[in-house]
C-alpha cells in the first residue's frame, strides 16, 4: 500500500505525466484523503527512515494534517501520531543532524503538532513545550547548539498563538471556549518557561543567527497581547529590544539585520498596543521610553541622512510610523475618555505633545505608504479636537498651535510628487492609490475645518491665490502646483455649502464664499485656460462647472469661458476632449438663460463634431484592454458625443434666441441626419452591421437633441413644447425614426434607441405625437420585444396618458386592443430562469399601473368601448387572476386596486350599506357583475395555495381586498350585505363573528375596516 500511495503522488505531481493517468492519480489521492484510515499509510511514508521524494512527504503530511484537524480521531490515534512524529523530530532535529526539512515541510509539521496540541495538551501532552525546548539546547547555548531545533521550537510557539489567540481568526463559541481554556493552561504551566527562553535567546542576540533572533521577536510580539506584560518588559528583553531597534549601519531592507531591527520595533508596537487601563497604558509608554527610542530612530542615518536618496529605508520608516501610530492612538484614547483622572490626563497631555513632531515627521513623508500609516491616529486626534470645540467652545492654546502644523502637510501631501506623471497607462495603479490618499487627506482637512474654519480658509486662500497670481508672470507655477491649487479650489466650495450656496441675494453668502469668488476671478482672468497640461485643462473645466453659480452673477465672463470650452472640445488629448463634451453640456445647460443669442456661434464652432460616423467595436478580450482603450472605444466616444447634441439643444432653446434661429439650428442638425438615416436603413436591411449601428446612433442623437431643446414633459403645469416651427423639424425626425424602426424592429438596439427618442420627442412634439402612437407601439412592441421592453414602454405610455388626458381618448380607443394583445402575449410566454420571472413581474405591475392611470383620469370608458369590447374579457380575466395570486403580493395588491377603482367608477352613486334601495350602476348590469365576479375574489385569495396571512407583504394585499369589499357594499347596499353574511357563514364563521364583520364593513372608516379585515383573516387562518 505504501508503494501504491507513493507512486500515485509522484504520478499526480509529475508535469510529464499523461493527463488521463494524472486524473486517475488525483482521484486516488482524494479517495485516500477521505478514507478514515488513509492517514496511517501517510504517517508511515512520512517518518520512513528512507525518505521518499519531497512531494510525497508534503502530500503525506498534508493528508495526515487533514485527518488530525477534521476526522475527530480517537485519543489513542492522536497519541500514536504524536509519538511517531516526535520520534521523527528527535532523530531529524538532533544536534549535529545534517538533514534539515524544507520550509514547506516545517510549516506542515508545525501545523500538525499545533492541532495535536489543542487535543492533547490538557492531559495527555503536558510536556508539549518542554519536549521541543529540550531539543533546542541548554539556556547557555540555545540558538547556537542546535539552530534547526530552535527554529522549529519558535515556529511551534508562534503557531500555537495563531491557533488559540489570534483575534483575526473567526471561531465558533465552542472553539472560543476551548481556546480560552488552553490559554489559561499555558499561562499556568509554561508561559514563564517560554518567556525565559525568549530572554535567553535575546540576551545573546549578537552571538546567534539573526534569523533566529527575528523569529524569537515575532513570537514575543504575538504572545504579548495575552500574557503578563511584565514577562516581556523585563530588563533583559527590553535591553535587547533597544539594542536591536537602534542598530546603525547601511543594511539592505531584506538583510537579516534589517529584518531583526524591524521585528524589534514591531515588538514595541505590539507591546504598547496591549489592552490595559488608561493609567497603566500611559505608565507603560513612559516606562518603555518610547519617545526617546522613536527620536533616535528618526535621527538614524537610514531615516535622516538617506531620506532624500535612493537608499532611504522606507521599510524601516513605515515600521516606525506604525509604532508612532499605535502610541498616539492609545494616548488620544486616554485623553478622549471622560473618566480619566487628572494626573493621568496630564501625563497623557505631555506625551501627545512629545509624540506630535514624530507623527508629523511621518505624516509629511514623501512616500504615501508611510504617510498613510499614521493617518488613523491623526484622524482620532482631530476628532478629539472637534469634540473638544463642540463641548468647550474652543481648544486649549497648545492644541490650537498644532493645527497649522497639521494642515500644512495635509495640503502639501495632496500635490503630485515630482516623480509622478499624469495620464500614463503604466502608472494607472499609482494614480488610483494617490487619488485614494487624496480622499483620506480631504477627510482630515474637513475635520480641521470643523475645528478651526478660519485657519483653513486663510491657509487655502493663500496657497490658491499665490499660485494663480503667478500664472501670467515669469515665475510660472508647474502643473503640479496648479493641479494642487485647482484641486483645493474644487474642495473649497464645501465651506460655502452650509451657508446655502455661493451667493445670497446676489452677494457672497459668507467669508468662505467671498474668498471663493475672488479665486474664481483670478482663475478666469488669469489665462489659466490656455495652460498646455491636460490635467489643468480638465481641472479648469470641472471648476467652472462646479461653480456655475459664479457665472450667473458674472455673465460678462461666460463668453470667455465658452471660447475655452470650444477649444477643449477640439483637444488633441482624448481624455480632455471626451470629458469636455460632457462638461460643455453641463455648463451650457446651467447657463442657457444667461448665454444670450450664441446658438449660431456654437453651431459654427462645434458643427464639425456633430457628424455621426458609427464604428463597429473591435473584438478583443476585455481583460486585455487597457483602461485608456476602454475610455476611447467607439461606444464610449459616441456616448460622449451625445452630450454635444444636448448642449446644442440647450443653447438653441434659450429665451434670448429668436424663433427663426431655433428653427435654423434644429434644421442644421436634423436634416442631414434624416437623410443619412434613410440611406442607412436601406443598407442595414441588407445586412450591413455598420449601417445598423449608424441608424442606432442617429436615433439616439435625435432624442438627445430633443432633450436639450425642451425640459418640459407632458403633465407639467408650466411650460410646454417649443414653437410649432421647431416641432415641425422634430416631427421630421420622429417620422424618420418611425420609418427606421418599422423596417428594423427585430433589432433590440434599434428598438432601445427608438424608445429613448420617443420619451424625449414628447417634450418637443407635445400632443402632435399622439397620432403617431399606434406606429410607435407597432415598432417598439414587436414579436421580438422582451417583457422588460414592454414594461418600460408601458411606463412611458402612463406619462402620455397623464400628460394628454384631455386629448388622448380617440387615439387610446384605437390603440388599446392591439396594445393589450401584445401585453397578453408577453405575459403568457413561457418563463425560464430568475431574470425572466423578474421581468414578468415588472410587466404585470406596469400593465396594472397603466390600467389604473386610465381609470384614474376619467378614461375608463375606453375599456368598454365598442372598439375594445373584444378584448374586455381577456383584460378582466387577467385582473381577476392576478388578484388571487398569493405568490406575487405586489401584483395582487395592484390588481385589487384596479378592481376597486372600476367599482368606484362604474358602480354608480353610493347607497347606504343596509339600504334596500336598488343599485344604480353607471354601466348597466355592473352591479350584478361585481357581485358575481368581484365579490368572491377576496375569499378566493385567502383560500389559494401558498397564502400566508402572516406574510408582511400579504397584509397590504388583504387591506386592498378589504377596500374592494367596502366599495362593493356602498355601490350595491343590502344585496351585498346579505351575500356577504352568507359567504361568511359558508366559510365557517360563527354568528357573532358575522355580525361583527358586517358592523365593521358598514362603518365609514375605511382604514379601520382594512385593519379589521387583515386581523380577521389572520385570526381565522391561525
Amino acid at each position: 500500500m505504501d508503494t501504491q500511495v507513493e507512486n500515485a503522488i509522484d504520478i499526480a505531481f509529475n508535469p510529464a505525466t499523461d493527463n488521463n493517468l494524472k486524473a486517475q492519480a488525483y482521484n486516488f489521492i482524494d479517495q485516500l484523503r477521505q478514507d478514515p484510515n488513509g492517514w496511517q499509510v501517510c504517517l508511515t511514508l512520512f517518518v520512513r527512515p528512507t525518505a521518499p521524494s519531497e512531494v510525497v512527504r508534503v502530500v503525506s503530511l498534508e493528508i495526515l494534517n487533514n485527518a488530525v484537524q477534521t476526522q475527530q480521531l480517537d485519543q489513542q490515534s492522536q497519541v500514536y501520531i504524536r509519538d511517531s512524529l516526535m520520534g521523527y523530530v528527535r532523530q531529524r532535529y538532533a544536534t549535529g543532524s545534517q538533514e534539515v526539512d524544507s520550509a514547506s515541510i516545517q510549516n506542515k509539521l508545525t501545523q500538525t503538532f499545533t492541532y495535536l496540541f489543542t487535543y492533547l495538551y490538557p492531559s495527555e501532552w503536558t510536556s508539549f513545550f518542554d519536549d521541543f525546548r529540550t531539543l533546542a539546547g541548554e539556556g547557555s547555548n540555545i540558538g547556537t547548539a542546535n539552530p534547526p531545533a530552535t527554529i522549529l521550537y519558535l515556529r511551534i510557539v508562534g503557531s500555537v498563538h495563531d491557533e488559540i489567540a489570534d483575534q483575526l481568526i473567526p471561531r465558533t463559541p465552542e472553539e472560543q471556549k476551548r481556546s480560552t481554556e488552553l490559554k489559561d493552561l499555558v499561562r499556568a504551566r509554561d508561559v514563564n518557561k517560554i518567556a525565559a527562553t525568549w530572554q535567553e535567546i535575546l540576551s545573546r542576540w549578537q552571538e546567534i543567527d539573526l534569523g533566529i533572533v527575528e523569529a524569537c521577536l515575532r513570537t514575543v510580539a504575538k504572545w504579548v497581547s495575552w500574557i503578563d506584560i511584565w514577562l516581556v518588559i523585563n530588563q533583559g528583553i527590553q535591553t535587547a529590544l533597544l539594542q536591536l531597534a537602534g542598530q546603525q549601519g547601511s543594511h539592505g531592507a531584506d538583510s537579516k539585520e534589517a529584518r531583526a531591527r524591524d521585528a524589534a520595533i514591531d515588538t514595541f508596537t505590539e507591546t504598547v498596543g496591549k489592552k490595559m487601563g488608561a493609567g497603566d497604558k500611559i505608565e507603560l509608554i513612559r516606562y518603555l521610553n518610547l519617545g526617546t527610542i522613536v527620536e533616535q530612530l528618526i535621527a538614524s542615518p537610514a531615516l535622516s541622512e538617506l531620506r532624500t536618496t535612493p537608499n532611504y529605508d522606507t521599510d524601516l520608516a513605515e515600521t516606525v510610523a506604525k509604532l508612532v501610530n499605535n502610541v498616539m492612538f492609545d494616548i488620544v484614547k486616554v485623553l478622549d475618555t471622560d473618566s480619566v483622572d487628572a494626573e493621568t490626563r496630564s501625563k497623557a497631555d505631555v506625551e501627545v505633545q512629545n509624540f506630535m513632531p514624530c507623527l508629523l515627521r511621518f505624516f509629511s513623508d514623501e512616500y504615501d505608504e508611510i504617510c498613510s500609516a499614521v493617518i488613523p491616529s491623526l484622524t482620532d486626534l482631530l476628532t478629539m479636537f472637534r469634540k473638544f470645540v463642540k463641548s468647550k467652545g474652543g481648544l486649549p492654546s497648545h492644541y490650537s498651535a498644532m493645527l497649522p502644523a497639521i494642515l500644512e502637510p495635509i495640503i502639501s501631501k495632496m500635490k503630485y510628487d515630482e516623480t509622478a506623471s499624469w495620464g500614463e497607462e503604466d502608472e494607472a495603479t499609482d494614480e488610483a492609490e494617490f487619488q485614494e490618499l487624496r480622499k483620506r487627506l480631504h477627510v482630515l482637512q474637513q475635520t480641521v475645518a470643523a475645528v478651526d474654519e478660519t485657519l483653513v480658509i486663510e491657509m487655502l486662500s493663500k496657497v490658491i491665490g499665490e499660485t494663480l497670481s503667478r500664472v501670467e508672470t515669469a515665475d510660472k507655477p508647474n502643473w503640479r502646483d496648479l493641479d494642487l491649487a485647482l484641486h483645493e479650489m474644487f474642495l473649497f466650495g464645501e465651506l460655502t455649502v452650509k451657508n446655502g450656496g455661493l451667493y445670497a441675494k446676489s452677494v457672497p453668502s459668507s467669508v468662505a464664499s467671498q474668498r471663493l469668488v475672488e479665486m474664481m476671478d483670478k482663475m478666469v482672468n488669469s489665462g489659466l485656460a490656455s495652460y498646455p497640461h491636460p490635467a489643468i485643462q480638465l481641472q479648469y473645466m470641472e471648476t467652472c462647472v462646479r461653480y456655475v453659480q459664479y457665472f450667473e452673477q458674472n455673465p460678462g465672463l461666460i463668453h470667455k469661458v465658452l471660447e475655452s470650452f470650444v477649444s477643449f472640445v477640439h483637444s488633441d488629448h482624448v481624455k480632455v476632449r471626451l470629458r469636455s463634451w460632457y462638461l460643455f453640456q453641463r455648463f451650457v445647460r446651467h447657463l442657457r438663460n444667461q448665454l444670450g443669442d450664441v446658438a449660431q456661434t456654437i453651431i459654427q464652432a462645434i458643427g464639425d463634431l456633430l457628424k455621426i460616423k458609427a464604428e463597429l467595436p473591435v473584438d478583443r478580450d476585455e481583460e486585455d484592454m487597457s483602461s485608456d482603450e476602454n475610455d476611447q472605444s467607439p461606444d464610449t466616444i459616441f456616448s460622449s458625443q451625445l452630450y454635444l447634441f444636448e448642449a446644442v439643444g440647450c443653447a438653441a432653446s434659450a429665451h434670448a434666441v429668436p424663433a427663426e434661429t431655433k428653427v435654423q439650428v434644429a434644421s442644421y442638425v436634423v436634416n442631414p441626419l434624416v437623410a443619412d438615416l434613410s440611406n442607412s436603413v436601406v443598407a442595414a436591411k441588407n445586412g450591413d452591421e455598420r449601417a445598423a449601428l449608424q441608424v442606432h446612433h442617429i436615433i439616439m442623437a435625435f432624442g438627445t437633441l430633443a432633450s436639450g431643446f425642451s425640459d418640459w414633459t407632458p403633465g407639467q403645469k408650466s411650460g410646454g413644447p417649443p414653437d410649432s416651427a421647431v416641432s415641425d423639424v422634430f416631427g421630421q425626425a420622429s417620422e424618420g425614426v418611425l420609418a427606421a424602426v418599422g423596417e428594423l424592429k427585430d433589432s433590440l438596439d434599434i428598438r432601445t434607441a427608438a424608445r429613448h427618442s420617443f420619451s424625449r420627442f414628447m417634450g418637443v412634439l407635445g400632443s402632435r405625437i399622439l397620432p403617431q402612437l399606434p406606429r410607435w407601439i407597432e415598432g417598439l412592441l414587436s414579436s421580438a420585444s422582451s417583457n422588460d421592453e414592454m414594461a418600460m414602454f408601458l411606463r412611458l405610455l402612463v406619462q402620455v396618458v397623464y400628460g394628454f388626458k384631455a386629448e388622448i381618448f380617440d387615439i387610446l380607443d384605437q390603440l388599446l386592443s392591439p396594445l393589450l394583445q401584445k401585453v397578453f402575449a408577453g405575459m403568457s410566454a413561457p418563463v425560464s430562469g430568475t431574470d425572466d420571472n423578474i421581468q414578468l413581474k415588472e410587466l404585470k405591475l406596469q400593465y396594472l399601473n397603466f390600467i389604473l392611470v386610465i381609470l384614474s383620469h376619467e378614461l375608463g370608458s375606453v375599456l368598454v368601448s365598442p372598439t375594445n369590447q373584444g378584448s374586455f374579457n381577456d383584460f378582466l380575466s387577467t385582473i381577476t387572476h392576478f388578484s388571487c395570486d398569493p405568490t406575487d403580493p405586489p401584483t395582487a395588491r395592484l390588481a385589487l386596486a384596479v378592481l376597486t377603482r372600476m367599482t368606484t367608477i362604474w358602480g354608480g352613486p353610493d347607497v347606504a350599506p343596509a339600504s334596500t334601495e336598488p343599485p344604480n350602476p353607471a354601466l348597466p348590469g355592473f352591479d350584478t357583475f361585481a357581485l358575481s365576479t368581484f365579490a368572491p375574489l377576496p375569499w378566493a385569495l385567502i383560500s389559494a395555495s401558498g397564502f400566508s396571512a402572516r406574510d408582511a407583504q400579504m397584509r397590504s394585499v388583504l387591506q386592498e381586498a378589504a377596500a374592494l369589499q367596502w366599495t362593493i357594499l356602498r355601490k350595491t347596499g343590502n344585496v351585498y350585505r346579505e351575500q356577504l353574511q352568507t359567504e361568511l357563514r359558508n366559510l365557517g364563521a360563527a354568528e357573532p363573528g358575522v355580525l361583527e364583520f358586517v358592523k365593521h364593513a358598514e362603518s365609514d372608516d375605511l382604514l379601520a375596516f382594512k385593519k379589521f379585515f387583515a386581523g380577521f383573516v389572520q385570526g381565522a387562518k391561525g
